[in-house]
């Protein structure tokens, strides 16, 4: 997994650096890593230039010393344009752009040149850096990134904040070019729609310890229950799904998809009439009992999913199980009537931003702005993993750890693809794994398959796509 640290936990490991490193220069390695990239941005544009828009910091020092590198990397003369936004910046990163051949402009010099230069290097702003950008900024950044212009950000998109999900208005960058670790603004939507391809590169300075990380394709690899030469189907685990209604009969049905195209050794369906009868239809690997109140033993329970309302009395049925549930979408409205602790032991919430806000007595907005606190508070105060659902999706288990799923595409965001996802992840907790890594693999495994086709497809038919992700990750298993 890779780690993502906060701007304090930054900074703090900067100065343990410069603790062990009296005069040690961190300013010339981050340069030397940004100007890399511009190079290779630059191949055959190279006489078309670069316009460093620089602010009054450090972070203007790393763009003007690797501006000053890039002829010497290059081989060849580079012409070199510095706009200082505050009207002064950092004074030795801009002796070395001269000394390089700088000329230095001001904002309506920059405008003219923004649409023209091989690339732009935003070096206004960093981990200090305050939500958005003042309009002559936004104008040359607007002016680059619509003439197609390659957009270079120094560790972060200069109005977008390390610590926020938000989109302020922002430089839009084509790359940028991170240190130590990752922040949660380069991998967490909408702010990382703005960062464009994100390199992370090693400096030497030790990377902090964090309680949030996103998880990786070895990790989805290593964590995901491949089936051994003598499994059964009740060892690679048997899942219960008690959800759909004769309104929504087919959320029981996608359900049924997610969990068998992920792989469950067996599905029991123990739900009403109507879905039963859709779910056999499209499913008859399924069993459908003849008594929905005893189904048979099952090692994990998915409800809620196509309820019409909060059925407190259905939930505790399945809760008394004692296995683990995946409680979504309507189940979750029957927490509060069941009280603190009635979840057993390696269970789920699956809500997106507004059920959780119910959830919380709070509103949507309070948490699409701060989701890892949102979903830290639902896990600790049900005592289950959080799966907040989204653009980015958070599992929060209950001693506060974090991990973020791999990215997918927007073309998930599709009614039905939680019904799925539920599914799929009640087949992994009957196959044994730990609630926050199921929750994140299942996450994964949906978005990584929509991902691999980045045009519309319907949920149930993105289940049968989840085969080619997963011979991806057995592929890694073998090679390690």
């Amino acid at each position: 997994m890779k780690p993502v640290a906060t701007a304090q936990q930054i900074r703090d490991a900067e100065q343990e650096w410069f603790a062990a490193h009296p005069g040690g220069d961190l300013m010339g390695r981050a340069a030397d890593a940004v100007a890399r990239v511009c190079a290779g941005v630059l191949a055959g544009r190279a006489h078309r230039g670069v316009l460093v828009v620089a602010g009054p910091g450090n972070n203007a020092g790393d763009a003007l010393f690797a501006a000053a590198e890039l002829p010497g990397l290059l081989g060849a003369r580079v012409p070199i344009w510095v706009w200082p936004v505050a009207g002064a910046t950092h004074d030795d990163g801009l002796a070395a752009a001269l000394a390089s051949g700088a000329t230095v402009v001001d904002a309506a010099g920059a405008l003219l040149l923004a649409d023209g230069v091989g690339v732009l290097v935003d070096g206004i702003s960093g981990l200090g850096g305050r939500p958005g950008i003042g309009d002559a900024v936004s104008a040359v950044a607007r002016a680059a990134t619509g003439a197609g212009v390659p957009v270079v950000a120094v560790d972060i998109p200069s109005g977008l904040v390390a610590d926020e999900v938000a989109a302020h208005r922002s430089v839009r960058a084509s790359h940028t070019v991170t240190f130590i670790a990752h922040k949660l603004a380069h991998v967490a939507q909408p702010a990382a729609s703005a960062c464009g391809q994100v390199s992370l590169v090693d400096i030497g300075v030790t990377v902090p310890a964090s309680a949030v990380h996103q998880v990786e394709d070895a990790d989805c690899a290593a964590w995901f229950p491949f089936p051994a030469p003598a499994s059964d189907k009740y060892s690679r685990g048997v899942v219960g799904l008690d959800t759909g209604s004769a309104d929504y009969p087919g959320a029981a049905v996608l359900g049924a998809a997610g969990a068998l195209w992920a792989g469950a050794g067996m599905v029991r369906y123990a739900g009403p009439r109507r879905p039963a009868a859709a779910v056999l239809d499209a499913h008859p690997s399924v069993v459908v009992p003849v008594d929905p109140g005893d189904p048979g033993r099952v090692q994990a329970w998915v409800c809620g999913s196509g309820w019409p309302d909060a059925d407190a009395d259905r939930l505790a049925l399945r809760l008394s199980d004692g296995v683990p549930v995946v409680v979504d979408a309507g189940a979750l409205d029957g927490l509060a009537a069941l009280g603190a602790g009635a979840l057993p032991a390696g269970s789920v919430l699956t809500p997106h931003a507004g059920e959780l806000a119910r959830l919380l007595g709070v509103t949507r907005s309070e948490v699409e702005a701060r989701p890892i606190e949102h979903a830290r508070r639902a896990a600790a105060g049900h005592g289950a993993t959080v799966l907040l659902k989204g653009a980015t999706q958070y599992a929060a288990a209950e001693d506060g750890r974090v991990v973020i799923a791999q990215p997918g595409t927007p073309w998930t965001a599709t009614a039905g693809s939680g019904d799925v996802l539920a599914g799929v992840l009640g087949a992994l907790l009957a196959a044994g794994l730990a609630a926050p890594e199921a929750s994140v693999v299942a996450a994964s495994l949906q978005a990584q398959a929509a991902l691999a086709h980045d045009h519309p497809i319907p949920p149930e038919r993105l289940a049968e796509r989840f085969g080619a992700v997963i011979e991806r990750w057995s592929r890694i298993v073998e090679r390690t």
